[in-house]
Parts: C-alpha cells; structure tokens; sequence
C-alpha cells in the first residue's frame, strides 16, 4: 500500500467523525467553510504547514498557535478538532482530513466540485453561468468551483469533475492540432 493510501485510511476516521459532530451540532456549512479557509491558510502560507509537520515542536505550543490564529475566526468544533489532532499527532494528516471531510461533505449534500483551470480571473457572471452549465450536464443540485489561473492556457478553460476534463483552452487546441500533424507525417504514402 502507498504512503498516501496509508495516509488517506488514517483520516478518513477523522473526517467522518467531524462530518458526524457538525451535523449533530447542526453547523456542517459553518465547519465547511472554516476548513476551506484553513486548508487555503495551508496552502499559501508553507512556514505553517511545515510548523504543523514539525514533531520537535511541543503539543503546547502548537495548541497555543492554533488558539492564536484561528479564535474567534472559525467556530468552536473546528478549534477543538484541531486540538484533538495535535493531542493524537495527526495535525500532519491535516490537509488529506480536510480534502476527505470535503469529498464525503459533498457526497452527502449531492454537490459536485468542479476545477476550473483559466488564464484570467472569472467574473461573478461569468462563474454563474459555468455553474449553471456544469449542473445541467452532471444533474447536481450544487456546483462547487475550484478555480486556477493559469496563465500557459491563453485564452479558454479546461474543466475537471471527477475523470471527466473538457478543455476549450487554446493550449489545448494547439496542442491537438500538433498531435493531429505529427501523426499525418507519420503515414508514408
């Protein structure tokens, strides 16, 4: 089994068990969106990641430094699972509860997270629309969009649900026709 299988059969425990309290307490939209927003913290800021890998650093202190940055800014349950996860020294599977705790989430609530990959930032309208679009092809009551820019697409998008990718990039395009005439040069006539 890979490490990430390993890792990913560890929170998987954790992640349903958060799932189970925030509806009990009736504050699954709540604790979503609070561990959107840690998971994003994760992401942008490496320094605290690899402060929450770190076992030379004591359970206190990094108790301390998760009541610092997160009171008052995400509810109570997500302060105490969080807490629970440093006692147990699972704060380093943060990041893959997070993403199973997500994935079950939305099972759950029949939503379909959509990744979007763009050269440019999408408007209001224009995500609107994408998401109108992409519920009527998945007949999903939510549409959840994750978006990157990436700026090598140049113009158009490429949308990833599951296995499925619809790519209207230009790079995509470009690199189509490229495969199309390296293949015809290929036939001898």
């Amino acid at each position: 089994m890979s490490s990430q299988g390993f890792m990913s059969k560890v929170a998987m425990p954790y992640a349903e068990a958060l799932i189970e309290s925030a509806s009990a307490a009736s504050v699954l939209d709540k604790v979503n969106e609070d561990l959107s927003l840690i998971s994003d913290i994760l992401k942008e800021s490496k320094e605290l990641e690899a402060f929450f890998y770190n076992p030379l650093i004591t359970i206190e202190v990094k108790k301390n430094v998760v009541n610092e940055l997160f009171n008052n800014q995400v509810h109570n349950l997500v302060i105490r699972f969080l807490l629970v996860l440093i006692d147990r020294r699972r704060i380093a599977l943060l990041d893959i509860i997070i993403s199973k705790y997500l994935e079950l989430v939305y099972e759950l609530q029949s939503t379909i997270v959509a990744e979007i990959l763009t050269p440019i930032i999408l408007t209001d309208v224009q995500q609107s629309v994408l998401i109108s679009k992409i519920k009527d092809i998945t007949s999903s009551k939510t549409v959840k969009l994750v978006i990157t820019i990436e700026p090598m697409l140049i113009a158009g998008f490429i949308i990833k649900i599951g296995s499925k990718i619809i790519d209207t990039s230009l790079h995509g395009r470009l690199k189509h026709i490229s495969a199309y005439l390296n293949s015809a040069s290929n036939i001898s006539i």
